[in-house]
């Protein structure tokens, strides 16, 4: 027999002769013609070189070959069934997994705690995890850090790639209290030009830029910064604040957030700086696994809840 061209619908009909003991009653149980059946029996006795089964009477008895297969195929087709068969009904007070988000720092402040919350209170089998982006190409963390989710600035993307808008990020200008380049100032204020641009500058870049949004933005406007240091994570940024002179454009949400924790006053920026909008990004093949499914839907929830 080649099993590379055999078709395993024949084992159907050989389960259902073997339950049934005629080609009618099989044919009747999986709603095909006799003919049908009958010409499935013909191909199989073929494809195994065995007549599988003599007729006595009315019944048909199974050959001593075809007799050791019955339990094995009924199992097998019992166990293809199983695996083909859709998942039972997520329930994630019982549900046990890993789910992996790749994301900046800015979401350890901003997602996990309150997605610590909800676990524990929903679904505490579930682990969470936030690893590091993929530097530089934000969209191979889905396959080279096996993230189930990233959380991104917006971007094109491959067709392979689902997505969904979660919010906007303003920046806003954070310096520690007492700084006295901000004499005259208040919090809440729109930082003038001549300070903002005066005043050192502590960047968030994983990569080492020196160079940003903010940059940018400044650029059109004729103006530049001076940028005294980079830092891959937010929070060494706001910890640079804190302790020295310098001063850094953060999202907003995150400078309402940790003002107070890291005695910061936060100001608006001088210049216009178009919010960059965030999305969700995860993998088509687990578009509908009901872990990651049920996980989106409560990560995204708490993202929305940063829009502005």
């Amino acid at each position: 027999m080649n099993f590379a061209t055999f078709d395993l619908n024949l084992l159907r009909a050989l389960d259902a002769i073997f339950r049934e003991g005629s080609t009618v009653k099989a044919a009747a149980r999986l709603g095909l013609s006799q003919s049908a059946v009958s010409g499935s029996l013909s191909r199989l006795r073929h494809a195994l070189g065995d007549p599988l089964f003599v007729r006595q009477g009315n019944r048909l008895v199974a050959t001593d070959y075809a007799a050791g297969l019955k339990e094995p195929v009924s199992k097998e087709l019992e166990r293809i069934e199983a695996i083909l068969s859709p998942p039972a009904r997520f329930d994630p007070r019982t549900a046990e997994g890993t789910f992996r988000i790749a994301a900046s720092d800015f979401f350890a402040e901003m997602l996990m705690p309150a997605l610590a919350d909800l676990l524990q209170r929903e679904a505490p089998g579930i682990r969470a995890q936030l690893i590091d982006l993929v530097p530089q190409d934000y969209v191979a963390s889905l396959d080279r850090r096996s993230a189930n989710i990233a959380l991104i600035p917006d971007t094109t993307l491959p067709d392979w790639v689902c997505r969904e808008v979660l919010f906007r990020s303003p920046f806003h200008v954070i310096a520690r209290r007492g700084n006295p380049g901000l004499v005259g100032l208040a919090p809440g204020d729109v930082m003038p030009y001549e300070v903002f641009c005066t005043l050192h500058h502590v960047l968030f870049s994983p990569e080492g830029n020196i160079a940003a949004m903010g940059d940018a933005a400044l650029e059109r406007v004729g103006r530049k910064r001076r940028v005294a240091m980079t830092v891959p994570v937010f929070s060494g940024v706001c910890r640079a604040v804190r302790e020295s002179d310098l001063i850094a454009l953060v999202p907003a949400q995150l400078a309402a957030d940790v003002a107070d924790t890291f005695d910061l006053q936060v100001f608006k920026p001088p210049m216009p700086i178009d919010p960059p909008l965030i999305i969700g990004i995860w993998h088509k093949r687990s578009q509908n696994t009901p872990l990651a499914a049920w996980m989106r839907e409560r990560v995204f929830g708490i993202m929305r809840g940063l829009d502005r």
